[in-house]
């Protein structure tokens, strides 16, 4: 397996080295840290786990604007770079538990992009208060309305492409900078003609630390679907 897994962070020193270990634990597989000027430090933790891995963990350490869209767009172009087969991205707080790793690697068999979603099944969403289920849910009725793609979970963050998909998406034009980076490329994808795939998950709420999800965060997710609408 040629495997790149980019994890984007902030603030998320409690969690890392044990997500690291856990997904190295997969051959043929490794890690690009994309760190966010950390204050807590991950981004030091970050170029410990890259020196205990050698070749395996890769660290980029970012300045400037924060965002979770502009993290993965690093992340991603370094992949692509570094001439990954396929490359997943995932959070690193343990809502995306990396014993689902292989089984959407093996969705890539027939896809051009595994997303690992809470809603195929039902809803597998644990330790969420009924308001956050209620609000993802419409949130997904909303955005599949708006964009048209046809999938369960359209604002899931573990994803996994295959190489040559990726680079038909024009990340340097994407225009979302926090978690509506999500749905953009989904439907970056859907008009690519990718071929996109759901593979059933369990969402756990963090372990550890605090999330991120915001006001703004939520607003934005409610603008950019009608922004992608309208883009010449």
């Amino acid at each position: 397996m040629n495997a790149s897994v980019v994890i984007a962070t902030y603030n998320e020193r409690e969690n890392l080295p044990d997500l690291v270990a856990q997904v190295l634990e997969n051959p043929g597989y490794r890690v690009i840290v994309v760190d966010d000027n950390s204050p807590d430090g991950t981004g030091a933790i970050a170029d410990t786990l890259a020196a205990q891995f050698p070749g395996r963990v890769e660290v980029i350490h970012r300045t400037g604007p924060r965002g979770l869209g502009r993290s993965l767009v690093e992340g991603l172009k370094r992949a692509l770079a570094d001439g990954a087969a396929i490359i997943f991205q995932m959070d690193a707080d343990f809502s995306h538990d990396p014993k689902y790793l292989p089984s959407i690697a093996a969705a890539t068999d027939d896809a051009d992009m595994v997303l690992g979603s809470r809603y195929l099944r039902g809803i597998s969403v644990v330790n969420w208060p009924l308001h956050r289920i209620v609000l993802s849910t419409v949130a997904n009725r909303y955005i599949r309305a708006v964009t048209g793609v046809d999938v369960h979970d359209c604002n899931t963050g573990y994803r996994c492409w295959r190489c040559e998909a990726l680079a038909r998406i024009p990340l340097d034009g994407v225009i979302s900078d926090g978690y509506s980076f999500l749905v953009e490329t989904l439907y970056l994808a859907r008009i690519a003609g990718c071929r996109i795939r759901e593979v059933p998950i369990i969402f756990v709420e963090r372990r550890l630390g605090v999330s991120k999800v915001s006001w703004r965060v939520l607003l934005e997710s409610l603008v950019v679907p009608w922004r992608l609408r309208i883009k010449p």
